[in-house]
């Protein structure tokens, strides 16, 4: 009657192979980075050379060598192309990547027609935009934002000249026109406006709105930073306060001649007190 090892119903896992030890059939070992299983019981057989003793279980996989250099740097990419796997070096700035033909990628630089100049909050009697207009080779129109404004008074806007070192042009040069159409809590329609002819600033904003949602602004201004042209602008507005919901559109200009670059602007509180808001302000090419 044969013979029946229990100990051998299934090979044995023995780890990294040693000179020094005796293996025996079905035993399974690891070397350089293989698998191998004892097809004959021997000792100190290398299982790289000794074929007669071992038989590879699992081969180790062939080393990559399609990728240019070792991704080292946050921001590399490896994309397939036709030739296999391809590294793409982390671009310099914000950028997209840009397929073309082949399967081939590169990096693209991202519209800048539409850019963030400056933003933030504001608590104070002055808000300041200084240095925000460029010579109009760059942008040619910009969009200011103002939200929840808080002013105690009417909301005045004039503009800035000289820079980053800005200083507010408060001649009577402000010429303005602007509307607003409203719906009072007692049902009752409410029509104003407001309107100045060489006044010392434009008067944007009408009224307290210390409540709700306050003064939002959208305003365009069309080309300060051109010497040639005047300081113009158009706003919409929406207004909202316990007794009341409004709009308001306008529109104005500066009479101060060509000549005059204007570089920021300035808001304040019609009664000089401090207000607070958020604000921002974009550039647009043309």
């Amino acid at each position: 009657m044969a013979t029946v090892n229990l100990g051998r119903i299934k090979p044995i896992w023995k780890g990294a192979w040693s000179n020094s030890t005796a293996y025996v059939v079905d035993d399974i070992v690891s070397h350089s980075n293989q698998s191998y299983i004892c097809i004959q019981a021997g000792t100190n057989q290398n299982p790289s050379t000794a074929t007669a003793y071992w038989s590879i279980l699992a081969a180790k996989g062939t080393d990559g060598t399609d990728v240019g250099a070792t991704l080292t740097t946050q921001g590399d990419v490896l994309y397939r192309d036709g030739s296999g796997l391809q590294r793409l070096a982390k671009p310099a700035s914000d950028m997209y990547l840009k397929n073309t033909s082949g399967g081939v990628v590169s990096w693209a630089a991202l519209s800048s027609d539409f850019v963030k100049i400056a933003s933030g909050s504001h608590s104070g009697t002055q808000l300041a935009m200084d240095n925000i207009f460029a010579d109009g080779t760059t942008y040619r129109n910009y969009k200011v934002f103002i939200n929840y404004a808080y002013p105690s008074s009417a909301l005045y806007m004039r503009g800035r000249t000289g820079g980053a070192s800005g200083s507010t042009y408060s001649g009577g040069d402000y010429r303005y026109r602007s509307y607003m159409r409203g719906w009072n809590s007692n049902g009752t329609d409410h029509d104003t406006g407001e309107a100045g002819w060489d006044h010392t600033y434009f008067r944007i904003g009408y009224t307290n709105t210390t409540q709700q949602n306050g003064d939002n602004f959208e305003i365009t201004i069309v080309n300060p930073n051109n010497t040639t042209k005047k300081l113009a602008y158009h706003q919409d507005n929406l207004f909202t306060q316990d007794a009341r919901v409004a709009a308001a559109m306008g529109a104005g200009y500066c009479n101060a001649g060509t000549g005059t670059a204007f570089t920021g602007l300035e808001f304040t509180s019609g009664s000089g007190s401090s207000f607070s808001c958020d604000y921002a302000v974009y550039g647009m090419k043309q």
